[in-house]
């Protein structure tokens, strides 16, 4: 049964798409989200602050990039290489401190109803962008997402799609795709599905031939839809080669390094060759991919001094992140996609500036982290046709708050929409029939546009 599973993706979007008569935004152009959940710390990544207090400027080294006064952590050094393609906006702030508050804020552009769990009251992005283009149809999904096994669900990061229906939640790649065998269960029917494929089929038209004949609305035919849809992935050669990585060659498999954060890049820029239009990647766990379980670290970024030896963790995890980050700006530059992939890296919110030491839950010792901090965050942007080399925004002395230029999350969708050729003034009915705009405030940033 698992060969057919494709149409559950595909069955609420077929009947969202029999009531829907837009046509699509003519835009060539696509979004790569890679988010770092649980909140990178900005001052141990791209906002160094070498001149603060010790109890605030942590134990790691500022060095110089290719753009100056674009500095980055020294753990970071192949970014440093590459700065000229990328920017960083040091001031976008909001007022959501926990994680589920910050993951809605961030993901939808909107206050959430609540400061806490990561249901959404309002569709995340990615929903807006799959509902616009929901007449587009290119062979593979319009929204996709990677993650860990268990993690994949649409309230684990506040992806759900609200009053916009299930429709447009995004298709999950699930697991490590850094093993050759890798493969899509959804997109690769074992020997013994296939063999029964045919029969299979002609048993769901026989079906489909008896409602569509009790059909007076036009709605089976969309139900036909998400069958047809579904086979066209499973016999799709399109579809089939955008998710398979061993396609690409060992060397830049390589570059982008065999683990589980750089294969989902590298199959992240497949996808948006291929046309996808929003692929979400999540890099949460690093100690996946062979590399062992760090006592003193911990899953994703929420580096409490409770749950890791801050400084320890980073030191494992920000060399795979700087291999995966460099390496993906670097290939969608060298491909010729700068113009058409705008690449946006960020987590829900930064960290504490003031380190602060506690015993930790699994070492039992002191130990230094940083607690949550949406006051002050760092996003990266590359690609998205923009001038790059650029720090927009700057944080006090301290890295507390905003110093220059303040914005909000919602002046990054608003470029990211603006990229994508969407209105953000546009309206979606919410559940009580009430117009509600993508984006109640914002606009895109000056320094972005080309």
């Amino acid at each position: 049964m698992g060969g057919l599973t494709l149409a559950d993706y595909f069955r609420q979007q077929a009947f969202a798409e029999a009531v829907s008569n837009r046509p699509e935004v003519p835009q060539d152009t696509s979004v790569i989200f890679l988010w770092l959940p649980g909140g990178p710390p900005h001052m141990e990544t791209y906002d160094m602050k070498p001149q603060a207090p010790s109890d605030y400027r942590g134990v790691f080294s500022s060095i110089p990039t290719t753009v100056p006064g674009l500095d980055v952590c020294d753990l970071l050094p192949m970014h440093a290489k590459v700065a000229h393609k990328f920017n960083i906006i040091r001031s976008i702030a909001h007022n959501f401190s926990d994680h589920g508050g910050g993951h809605k804020r961030l993901m939808t552009g909107r206050d959430p109803k609540t400061p806490v769990d990561t249901v959404n009251d309002s569709p995340a992005v990615g929903s807006i962008v799959a509902k616009t283009f929901e007449h587009r149809d290119v062979g593979i999904p319009n929204y996709v997402c990677g993650a860990d096994n268990g993690r994949q669900g649409v309230d684990v990061f506040a992806m759900g799609s609200a009053y916009l229906g299930s429709a447009y939640t995004p298709f999950f790649v699930v697991g490590d795709p850094t093993p050759k065998e890798f493969k899509i269960p959804n997109l690769a029917p074992t020997i013994e599905a296939t063999g029964r494929l045919d029969d299979r089929t002609r048993l769901l038209n026989n079906f489909d031939q008896y409602r569509r004949q009790a059909d007076a609305s036009g709605l089976m035919s969309s139900i036909d839809k998400f069958n047809e849809r579904a086979m066209g992935l499973l016999t799709s050669d399109a579809a089939r080669r955008a998710f398979d990585l061993t396609l690409e060659s060992d060397e830049t498999r390589d570059r982008y390094g065999r683990h589980v954060w750089g294969q989902r890049a590298l199959m992240a820029r497949r996808l948006v060759e291929a046309g996808c239009k929003f692929v979400t990647m999540v890099l949460e766990n690093p100690y996946q991919s062979g590399l062992p379980f760090l006592k003193q670290g911990t899953y994703n970024w929420d580096s409490h001094a409770v749950n890791c030896h801050m400084f320890d963790d980073l030191a494992a995890r920000l060399p795979i992140y700087d291999r995966t980050i460099s390496a993906i700006i670097e290939d969608l530059y060298e491909r010729g996609l700068d113009k058409k992939v705008l690449l946006v890296v960020t987590g829900e919110f930064g960290r504490t500036p003031r380190i602060s030491n506690v015993v930790g839950s699994q070492t039992g010792v002191m130990q230094p982290g940083r607690d949550h901090w949406p006051q002050a965050m760092s996003v990266l942007l590359s690609g998205g046709g923009m001038r790059t080399g650029q720090v927009i925004g700057s944080t006090n002395a301290k890295g507390e708050h905003p110093k220059d230029h303040p914005l909000t999350p919602n002046d990054l969708w608003a470029t990211v929409y603006r990229h994508l050729g969407i209105d953000y003034d546009r309206s979606f009915p919410d559940y009580r029939g009430r117009p509600m705009p993508i984006l109640p405030y914002g606009s895109p940033i000056d320094e972005l546009t080309v």
